[in-house]
């Protein structure tokens, strides 16, 4: 299984000028902004299983920019819903990373249903999202890499990732308003 932080801080530092990134809740705001502040990402810190929604807002709002959701198993369960949308939308610019470690971390490690029978992959497949992969060692980050900014959308990419328990890495502030105008002005440009 990969390790979170690496491979979020490896996403990020290669992802190409024009792309913008989206964090759900918890473990995966805490891991984007642990590869740095940077003006093209959002974070969300109090909204459990709305960064799907607002990822493929953005992602139809800026069809130029690649938008890079980085979420949970555990928001992602939260929402189904919203890969229903996502495939019948069809952004081609939009990519959903789930970073599924079979856990809800935050709250104790519980497992999951992720850590049962649920197949994220399959269900983002059930819902019309055709282009779909699951990663679960570091010998296949090159495919990894490639589903995220290349391929047109939308991508879902379920990777397996340890249960680890991270030190929060907050972001610079946690204000809603300057928060979003950051990073709309980084969409602007």
């Amino acid at each position: 299984m990969l390790h979170r932080r690496p491979l979020v801080k490896m996403i990020l530092e290669g992802r190409p000028a024009n792309s913008l990134a989206v964090s759900g809740l918890g473990s995966s705001t805490w891991d984007v902004t642990a590869s740095g502040e940077d003006a093209r990402n959002f974070c969300f810190i109090g909204a459990m299983g709305q960064a799907g929604a607002f990822a493929l807002g953005l992602a139809m709002a800026q069809p130029e920019k690649r938008v890079v959701l980085f979420t949970g198993d555990g928001e992602m369960l939260m929402g189904l819903g919203v890969l229903a949308t996502i495939a019948n939308q069809a952004p081609s610019n939009l990519a959903i990373l789930v970073l599924d470690n079979e856990s809800y971390v935050e709250t104790g490690n519980q497992p999951t249903a992720t850590a049962g029978p649920t197949d994220l992959e399959a269900v983002a497949r059930g819902c019309g999202i055709s282009n779909t992969c699951t990663i679960r060692n570091d010998s296949e980050l090159a495919i990894l890499m490639d589903m995220v900014f290349n391929p047109p959308g939308p991508v879902f990419v379920n990777a397996k990732v340890v249960a680890e328990t991270l030190p929060l890495v907050l972001p610079d502030s946690f204000d809603g308003v300057t928060a979003i105008n950051q990073f709309r002005g980084a969409v602007t440009e």
